[in-house]
């Protein structure tokens, strides 16, 4: 989605809405931290993310491979830097194919800094000099597709007059040239700003102009940072910092307050700012503070338009139907099925390519490294052990299991008592969710979707489980005729009570003037190739150990004999009564 179009709405729904930087980090693990950093951060609400193109161009590769991992299984609308410096137009063209295969529309163009080790700018042979030569050749190359921002600088505005008329001249010639809106440089005195986009307004300038913020950190990285680019800072913000330059705790939590400060009056000012753009240096902190300080609360429909992460690359777009299996997984799901010629929308199965991806075409792996999993799940040599663990981390005592890359969902609170107790009786859960029977969509814990809906949900269960404990199970499930199930074991053999051909929605929502959505499904096809990932990754755990260890024995042996199988409740009304039969069938094996 365009951002002009994300301005354009927010401003209609009168709400201030903000955005993130990042740029692309040096090393393989800083990008690794950076993408779980933007994972984490999406939870903020920012409209969009953008993600720079390093002085000199050295890191054009890795800005594209970011733009497409933040679209595609990120799940956030992300705009993608792109400069004139050591980029030939092939280049260029390059780095735009690639930024619309992943879906990305929108683009900062800029000259850029000079290339490294050298002080004067210079163009590269076959490539551009100025911002607005990039400018046209996008508008040629690809119309309006793209959405293109270009740099402002409210510091301009304490220059001689004519240099400033000059630099207004320069930005206007942009914007005619079909620049769509402006990302100011950041700055620390509100009056420069506020002068500056006067000038700019009275220049003829109507796009959005959307104000640069950077968090204050450390009193060192500040200085640094507005000696750099030339910032002045106001005298009263220095006077309120320097006392305490050497305690960053205190530098972090004045510097939060003012720029606060700062933030409040840019947005009171009749001037038209709506947008904050926040230049996060790769840190969570610093922007998490703001965001708290302005009580800028992320809305529901921002971070969660659907129970799972949307990708955004342009031929999944419309998905909106994706199987619970993959709910801790959705990484390998997208992997998985990239090669779909359509995604499910409106009904899981009528328009979908009819396989999954192989294993070994994706490969399964655990996330951690064998120094984190060790630390994690130590060497677990009983049952009852194995139990706890799967315990803990349905009680939030357990970050990560083999099973599920992150700590469980915040709706996992509210059955963590009883997922705990299935646990110790051994079914050994890896997947669930609660029932929920018309809970607001701007709901904290079970919310998703546009505002003023509902949403609804059917209990579910999955879980690894021994043949004897199934079999104590099996008739107590089949005596309530609201439970549906299916059991696999590894080699792929199916069971089931379900009749119905079709997928069983066990998700949906209900919301103004749009057709019921129902974005998750339980389905057999799908189940049994998820059935292959399930199994896979319990064999890979204990590939961890040492071959003749007790635990590496432990493990393999429950994914050799240990069955597969999920569970719906399909009377959403009776929360706690899918786990009844767990109980009663606990009960009666332990005995």
């Amino acid at each position: 989605m365009k951002i002009s179009k994300k301005m354009e709405a927010a401003l209609k729904e009168d709400r201030v809405w903000w955005s993130f930087e990042y740029f692309p980090p040096r090393t393989a693990q800083g990008l690794q931290n950076l993408l779980d950093r933007i994972e984490r951060m999406r939870a903020l609400g920012p409209e969009f993310i953008d993600i720079t193109w390093n002085a000199g161009g050295r890191t054009s590769d890795l800005t594209c491979e970011m733009v497409k991992t933040c679209q595609s299984l990120i799940g956030i609308e992300t705009c993608m830097h792109l400069t004139c410096t050591n980029m030939p137009e092939e280049k260029v063209d390059i780095a735009l194919r690639e930024a619309k295969q992943s879906g990305c529309r929108n683009v900062l163009a800029l000259r850029g800094d000079p290339p490294m080790g050298k002080d004067e700018w210079e163009a590269v042979e076959g490539g551009f000099t100025h911002g607005i030569d990039l400018i046209r050749h996008i508008r040629k190359e690809y119309g309006d597709y793209f959405d293109i921002a270009v740099a402002g600088f409210p510091q301009h505005i304490e220059l001689p007059p004519e240099e400033c008329d000059l630099e207004m001249k320069y930005l206007k010639d942009k914007i005619d040239a079909g620049a769509n809106f402006i990302f100011t440089q950041m700055f620390y005195d509100v009056d420069i700003f506020i002068k500056w986009v006067h000038a700019v307004r009275a220049a003829g300038i109507t796009v959005p102009i959307v104000p640069g913020i950077a968090p204050i950190q450390t009193f060192n990285g500040f200085i640094k940072s507005t000696a750099l680019s030339k910032t002045t800072i106001p005298q009263p913000l220095l006077d309120a910092l320097e006392p305490h330059k050497n305690n960053d705790e205190k530098v972090r939590e004045i510097g939060t307050k003012l720029v606060a400060d700062m933030c409040r009056r840019i947005l009171k000012e009749d001037i038209g700012i709506r947008g904050l753009h926040f230049y996060t240096m790769n840190l969570e902190r610093g922007t998490r503070m703001l965001l708290e300080e302005l009580n800028l609360v992320p809305r529901v429909e921002t971070v969660k338009p659907l129970p799972w992460r949307p990708s955004l690359t342009p031929n999944r777009r419309s998905e909106n139907i994706r199987p619970i299996f993959w709910a801790n997984r959705p990484r390998s799901y997208v992997h998985r099925t990239e090669n779909w010629d359509e995604y499910p929308n409106g009904r899981f199965g009528d328009s979908r390519s009819p396989a999954y991806g192989e294993l070994d075409g994706y490969g399964v792996w655990i996330k951690q490294t064998k120094e984190e999993a060790l630390k994690l799940w130590d060497t677990p040599t009983t049952i009852n052990e194995i139990r706890e663990l799967f315990k803990k981390f349905c009680s939030g005592q357990l970050k990560a299991l083999p099973w599920s890359d992150e700590a469980p969902a915040s709706e996992t609170t509210v059955i963590a008592p009883q997922l705990a107790k299935l646990n110790e009786l051994g079914f050994l859960t890896i997947n669930s969710q609660p029932a929920v029977d018309g809970a607001r969509s701007d709901d904290r814990v079970h919310g998703w979707g546009p505002s003023n809906g509902y949403v609804y949900q059917k209990a579910y269960l999955e879980f690894f489980v021994s043949p004897h404990l199934l079999d104590a199970l099996l008739p107590y499930i089949e005596r309530d005729v609201n439970i549906t199930y299916y059991v696999i074991n590894k080699r792929g053999d199916l069971r089931t009570n379900n009749h119905s051909d079709g997928p069983n929605a066990v998700t949906w929502g209900v919301f103004p003037g749009k057709e019921i959505i129902q974005p998750t499904v339980v389905e057999a096809i799908s189940f049994m190739a998820w059935k292959d990932e399930a199994y896979e990754l319990g064999r890979q755990w204990a590939k961890l150990y040492e071959p003749d260890s007790p635990t590496r024995k432990l493990i393999a042996d429950i994914m050799d004999t240990y069955l597969l199988v999920n569970v719906v409740h399909n009377d959403y009304k009776r929360p706690d009564a899918i786990f009844e039969p767990f109980y009663k069938a606990g009960a009666e094996y332990s005995a």
